[in-house]
Parts: C-alpha cells; sequence; structure tokens
C-alpha cells in the first residue's frame, strides 16, 4: 500500500536533538492511526553517535535509514526523495519536535488544494531560552502571488509537497544548503524553480513543528544570517534573467533607506541590518559567478 506520508529528516552530528525529534515523530504517528506514514531517515556522514542512534529507533511503522557521506543537506535531501514513496513528501529538520497532531493537520491541508503543490507549515521556537530566529509565526493560511519572489515565505524546516512536485522540479542543488558552497537557499532554490512551472505555493498554520535551534548567542546570530543572505545572493545570481530576480534586489536596494527612518531593532548584533543583508547577498552573487568560472576552467583543461 502506498504510503499517505513520506517524512524525511535528514541529520549531521546531532544526536543529542534527534532523540526528541524522533520521540515526536513516534507521539504524532501514533495520534494518526488512520494514516499510512513512512519515516525516511538520511544520515548525512555524522562522526557523534547518530549512527548507533537511528539503528536502536525501532517504532511499529517503516523506516528507511539511508547514509550520505558526502556533506550538504540537498545531497542529503536528493538521496531520501529517491526513496520516498508517499502521495505526501514532507521535509523537517534534526532539531525539530512535530506537534502530535502534525499528520492530520498535514493531509487535511493537502485536501484542500488541487494539483501539484507546496505547502509550509508553522515553525514555532521550541526553546524560549534560544533567540526568536528560524521560525514561522503566522496564524493564518496564505498563498505567494504568483510571479513573487518566495525567500522566507515557507522554510525547509517544515516543508511538505505532493509526490509529482520533485519529478517537475528537479532535485535540490546541492551547491546550495548547509555543508555546501553556499550554505544556504536550497529550499527558496527549489520554490523558486516550482513556481516558474505554476506550482502553487501556499503557507498552512495547522501542521507544526517547534524548532529547537540553540542559538543563544548575539554572534551564532549574526552568523545565521550571514549565511542566508550569502546563499540568497548566490541564488540570484544562479536565477538573475528571472524577472522576479531583479524585482527582488531593487527592494533589497530601496530597503537602505530604512536603516534610517525604520531601523530593525530585533537582531542586537547587526547594526543597519537592510545594509548587512544587502552586503552579504553580493558576496553570495560574486561567490557564486567565481565558482562557475572556476567550473569552466576545469571542464577546459586537458585531461592527462
Amino acid at each position: 500500500m502506498r504510503p499517505d506520508v513520506s517524512l524525511l529528516v535528514c541529520t549531521r552530528d546531532r544526536s543529542a536533538s534527534l532523540a526528541a525529534t524522533l520521540a515526536s515523530i513516534d507521539r504524532a504517528v501514533a495520534a494518526a492511526p488512520a494514516l499510512a506514514v513512512e519515516v525516511i531517515l538520511v544520515d548525512n556522514g555524522s562522526r557523534d553517535d547518530t549512527p548507533r542512534r537511528l539503528a536502536a529507533w525501532r517504532p511499529p511503522f517503516p523506516v528507511h535509514r539511508l547514509h550520505e557521506a558526502r556533506p550538504g543537506l540537498a545531497r542529503a535531501r536528493n538521496l531520501g526523495l529517491a526513496r520516498a514513496r508517499g502521495r505526501i513528501v514532507a521535509m523537517t529538520d534534526d532539531d525539530c519536535v512535530l506537534h502530535a497532531d502534525y499528520f492530520p493537520a498535514l493531509v487535511q491541508a493537502f485536501a484542500e488544494v488541487a494539483g501539484p503543490a507546496i505547502i509550509g507549515g508553522r515553525i514555532l521556537l521550541g526553546d524560549p531560552a534560544d533567540l526568536p530566529v528560524t521560525v514561522k509565526l503566522e496564524d493564518h493560511p496564505m498563498t505567494a502571488p504568483a510571479g513573487s519572489f518566495p525567500g522566507g515565505f515557507v522554510m525547509g524546516a517544515n516543508l511538505a509537497f505532493t509526490a509529482d512536485v520533485p519529478r517537475r522540479v528537479g532535485a535540490f542543488d546541492a551547491r546550495f544548503g548547509a555543508g555546501a558552497p553556499f550554505v544556504a537557499a536550497e529550499d527558496t532554490d527549489f520554490l523558486v524553480r516550482a513556481m516558474r512551472q505554476d506550482i502553487a505555493l501556499h503557507y498552512d498554520h495547522r501542521f507544526v513543528v517547534d524548532h529547537h535551534h540553540g542559538r543563544r548567542r548575539l554572534d551564532e546570530e549574526t552568523a545565521l544570517l550571514a549565511g542566508y543572505g550569502f546563499g540568497d545572493g548566490a541564488l540570484y545570481a544562479k536565477h538573475w534573467r528571472d524577472p522576479r530576480i531583479r524585482r527582488a534586489l531593487a527592494r533589497d536596494i530601496a530597503d537602505l533607506r530604512r536603516d534610517l527612518t525604520d531601523p530593525v531593532t530585533t537582531h542586537g548584533g547587526i547594526r543597519a541590518f537592510y545594509a548587512f543583508r544587502l552586503r552579504h547577498k553580493l558576496r553570495g552573487a560574486v561567490g557564486y559567478w567565481r565558482h562557475r568560472a572556476d567550473d569552466v576552467l576545469r571542464r577546459r583543461r586537458p585531461s592527462r
């Protein structure tokens, strides 16, 4: 029987937080007895005791344990997607905890949309001691307008799509995301390509995870946001011919004035947030073009 949902969790060196993730999956599956759920776990080259913890987890539903030695979240996700058989494919991170009603709420969200679709869910702060980043708090459904730039609209820590979406969009770009040269934006790149094919993008607040990201110092938050900017800049360079990208860059430039008129004060380690964000996006764009130039040179070198 084809599963209703394939849940994909990629992990690397997070054995401690992974225990809570797996326990939450146990609870969520038990709370949805009418649904067939399979779980796909991809160890992305962990050096801690993650392999032992994964092997010891023996729930009463199908679990596929895979190993991707090459670093990169996108590579790990691609390996997991190749194994997924569910009508809906959902992804969460190894520091997230599913709410007990996650699976019924997820399936209901997809029952209310037609055709190929991507839906992102709500992401709450798991520990109030953590800084309020990498969360998605809106408490109402939303649909991304056609022609809009999807960055930040939904997030990879709680993202799902119909099984036909990867076949139409293709794999995650292994140059993007954690562990890859461009460190972030693998989910946004996937969304940009999906929306180009008129695949609907929605946000639904009903299926929820708590994100226990563990960042409590301002320098950790600053490094995270710099990485997001760098990845987005590389994404801009990759899709530069897309009008959505040029409009997004124009907004970034226009936003510079807000550092004077409406400054962001929620990130205590960053002064002039809009200038900070644009600076790292430009770094990412330059990094992408250099990476492409190096690839061209490598291909042109005669083999020995």
